[in-house]
């Protein structure tokens, strides 16, 4: 079965952007650009929500080496995109036709797509989805890149969540630029105690 990954830079105080949606406290290095390589070499899907597909769609279409990795671009733009959005009505991605419109989130449809043979599937950004996500149980891992940054004022990953989410770390990698990167697997409470 395929697994959903969620893959987020975060700050040290939990927030995956600023109060207006800033990501310039990003931090990045040639070691974080390999782990990206190994991480969308094994998705063969990519999600997100409103915000961070049109932030993605306005970059990776035109996005050229030397400034990125040419992986990453061929990744990005090649690979299956599923966008929610309730606002959208249509989505696009340059010259590919690779980008598919979901307007409501369906538990029962996510749970068919993860079914379907292939690769993983990875929530890239897209903080709203990746709550909704975790409240269906629909998030198998979260690969989280923890900057050694504190806004004081942002956007929290998790929000509007009422009950307890029980995590797995199952693997933890530090860079020579100071961020963390955590793997954590979510399951019941049994299975994250054994």
């Amino acid at each position: 079965m395929k697994r959903i990954i969620a893959s987020e830079m975060i700050t040290l105080d939990g927030c995956f952007a600023g109060p207006k949606g800033e990501i310039d406290w990003f931090f990045w290095n040639d070691e974080m650009a390999k782990s990206a390589i190994d991480l969308i070499s094994t998705v063969d899907t990519l999600l997100f929500g409103r915000v961070t597909y049109e932030l993605m769609a306005s970059y990776w279409p035109s996005a050229s080496a030397p400034t990125e990795d040419p992986i990453i671009i061929e990744r990005m733009n090649n690979l299956p995109k599923i966008v929610f959005s309730k606002t959208l009505e249509k989505v696009e991605w340059g010259k590919w036709n690779n980008a598919r419109l979901i307007k409501e989130i369906n538990t029962e449809e996510i749970l068919e797509m993860k079914k379907q043979p292939g690769k993983d599937m990875v929530i890239y950004g897209s903080g709203s989805i990746i709550s909704a996500f975790m409240k269906l149980g629909l998030i198998d891992e979260y690969h989280l890149l923890v900057n050694p940054v504190v806004l004081g004022r942002g956007k929290p990953l998790f929000k509007d969540l009422s009950d307890r989410h029980n995590l797995k770390l199952i693997k933890a990698k530090t860079f020579s630029n100071g961020v963390v990167l955590l793997h954590y697997q979510s399951g019941t409470t049994e299975e994250i105690k054994a």
